[in-house]
C-alpha cells in the first residue's frame, strides 16, 4: 500500500465529517471530500510536515468548500452585510468590509495554532471538541487556544483603532 493510500483510508472519515459539519449536506461533503484528496495528492510533495496531516487535509477541504460555495455564488459580499455593533469581540468584526480586512491581516500574522484554531471556529464554524480532535488535543485545549487567539485579535485590533 502506498503512502497516500493510508493517508486516504486514516483520514478519509475526518475530512468527510469535517465537510459535512461546514456543508450540512451529505452528498456535498463526499463530493468535496473526493476533490480534497485529489488536490491532496497532486500536492503531497510540497507538505512540509510542519502540522498534523488531518489539519493539513482539512485545511485544504475548507478551501475547496469556499472554492465550491463561489462558484455557486452562495457566498454574500462583505460589502452587502449590514453593519454591527464591533464592541463584542473579533468574531463580529467580519460584519464590516474595513475590519474584515484588518482581521485577516491580523489573522495573517498570528503564530499557530492560534491562526489555524481560531480560523476553524470562526470560519469553519467547528466546536471545540471537533478543534481538538483535529489537532490531537483535549477540548479545553482547544478552548483556550482560541481564546488566546481572539485575546491577541481583540488587542491587535484596539491598538490598531
Amino acid at each position: 500500500m502506498t503512502e497516500f493510500e493510508e493517508i486516504y483510508r486514516n483520514y478519509f472519515k475526518d475530512v468527510y465529517l469535517y465537510l459535512k459539519s461546514l456543508t450540512n449536506d451529505s452528498h456535498m461533503a463526499e463530493e468535496i471530500t473526493s476533490e480534497t484528496f485529489l488536490k491532496a495528492l497532486k500536492s503531497i510533495d510540497t507538505f512540509r510536515g510542519t502540522c498534523d496531516v488531518r489539519v493539513w487535509l482539512c485545511q485544504i477541504a475548507k478551501n475547496c468548500y469556499f472554492s465550491y460555495l463561489r462558484k455557486r455564488k452562495r457566498i454574500v459580499s462583505l460589502d452587502e452585510l449590514p453593519e454591527q455593533d464591533h464592541n463584542r469581540g473579533p468574531e463580529q468584526f467580519v460584519c464590516s468590509a474595513e475590519l474584515s480586512q484588518k482581521l485577516h491581516e491580523i489573522l495573517h500574522e498570528l503564530t499557530e495554532p492560534y491562526k489555524e484554531v481560531f480560523t476553524l471556529r470562526v470560519f469553519g464554524e467547528l466546536s471545540f471538541r471537533q478543534i481538538a480532535h483535529l489537532f490531537g488535543k483535549t477540548e479545553n485545549w482547544a478552548c483556550v487556544t482560541y481564546h488566546r487567539a481572539k485575546n491577541k485579535i481583540r488587542e491587535k485590533m484596539e491598538e490598531d483603532l
